[in-house]
């Protein structure tokens, strides 16, 4: 389908079309099936391969044996940002990524990640399962052949590590910094050179000096790469992905043809492992910084100056693609479910937990 097309057609567009044509019964694959997904995570990348082998591991176990997920590590079919193409071009049935590294085929494909001052993890999923996000998400997919689902969180993600301390927005002016999706382009703004990177291939870009900071997941998974072993300088809150969904995306015709039960499946896999993994990288996130911070990392929090950069270059960012009509669509579904969503939980959530800590010391 193409982009006009797609804009004449769709909700997102904002003239459906009524459908005429008589549809055939459709035939399903018969007997036993399996599938490959290929992923965007090195094998057993903590927390983010997780989630992709959790989706397998759901699926194989309630198909009992009719349909079977083979998951290919970056690499070992496609690299890590060709996931994408190989699935479109049925080089492989699925992949599981992180859909903001699909920004060149599309911008609003970084909603369904983050975007920068967009969604907690909670927030995200009220929109996408409770809004338009999950019919928004089917619609963009539908332009690439492909089926998709949210399956995985890694809640707010941290700053990033640096190798000196950010004291003003003028110290991103040349940084060489790794950070993807509509963050990074926000970075670009105020000087950085960004860098768009494999999980697998940061700790050595970092570790060589080919890069002077990065940004990965949180605590739990930083650790794991071992980032502190290089730099002891680390910003825990971040601008750019407060609740970043991961997803598996399906060839179209691959799932079109699965019997209705099998989409199920995926379907439902994909929503438990987006609760499963969230939970994982939070009940992990509050430990492994401790451990960091005996090790002797020193935890910072950029300034409000730095921070009021961030959001202005990340306003800058999104005007930019507002010409787009399918991403200013689902830019204003997005921001709309954002402020209902945040008004309750602030003044309900926001508050108890102020006064549970003031109360409990």
């Amino acid at each position: 389908m193409d982009r006009r097309s797609f804009l004449k057609n769709s909700a997102i567009g904002g003239t459906a079309a009524a459908a005429s044509t008589a549809l055939a019964a459709p035939a399903y694959a018969q007997g036993n099936q399996t599938l490959t997904m290929v992923t965007s995570w090195g094998r057993g990348l903590a927390g983010v391969f997780d989630a992709a082998q959790r989706v397998a591991d759901s699926v194989n176990a309630m198909s009992d044996g009719s349909l079977t997920i083979e998951i290919k590590a970056a690499g070992e079919l496609v690299g890590a940002f060709e996931v994408f193409d190989a699935v479109t071009a049925g080089q492989a049935d699925m992949y599981h990524a992180a859909d903001y590294y699909f920004v060149g085929q599309h911008p609003a494909y970084a909603f369904f990640t983050a975007v920068p001052f967009g969604m907690t993890a909670q927030e995200l999923a009220n929109w996408y399962y409770h809004g338009d996000g999950a019919a928004l998400h089917d619609e963009l997919g539908q332009i690439f052949g492909l089926k998709s689902f949210l399956a995985g969180n890694t809640g707010a993600q941290a700053g990033g590590w640096y190798r000196k301390e950010i004291t003003s927005a003028a110290d991103f002016n040349g940084l060489k910094f790794r950070m993807p999706g509509l963050g990074g382009k926000a970075l670009g703004k105020l000087g950085a050179s960004v860098q768009n990177l494999p999980g697998s291939e940061v700790y050595q870009a970092l570790a060589s000096g080919a890069i002077d900071g990065t940004e990965w997941i949180g605590p739990w998974a930083d650790e794991k790469a071992g980032f502190q072993e290089i730099t002891q300088f680390y910003y825990a809150a971040g601008f750019h992905e407060p609740g970043a969904g991961l997803s598996v995306a399906m060839n179209r015709d691959v799932f079109e043809g699965m019997s209705p039960a099998h989409q199920k499946m995926v379907e439902i896999a994909s929503a438990e492992a987006h609760q499963w993994n969230l939970a994982q990288f939070l009940n992990n996130n509050g430990t492994a910084l401790q451990r960091l911070q005996a090790g002797g990392v020193k935890v910072l929090e950029f300034s409000d100056d730095v921070w009021d950069a961030f959001g202005t270059a990340s306003n800058e960012v999104h005007q930019e693609n507002m010409g787009d009509e399918i991403y200013k669509n689902v830019y204003d579904s997005f921001s709309a479910s954002l402020k209902a969503s945040s008004s309750w939980i602030q003044q309900a959530e926001g508050t108890y937990r102020a006064q549970r800590d003031r109360v409990l010391g």
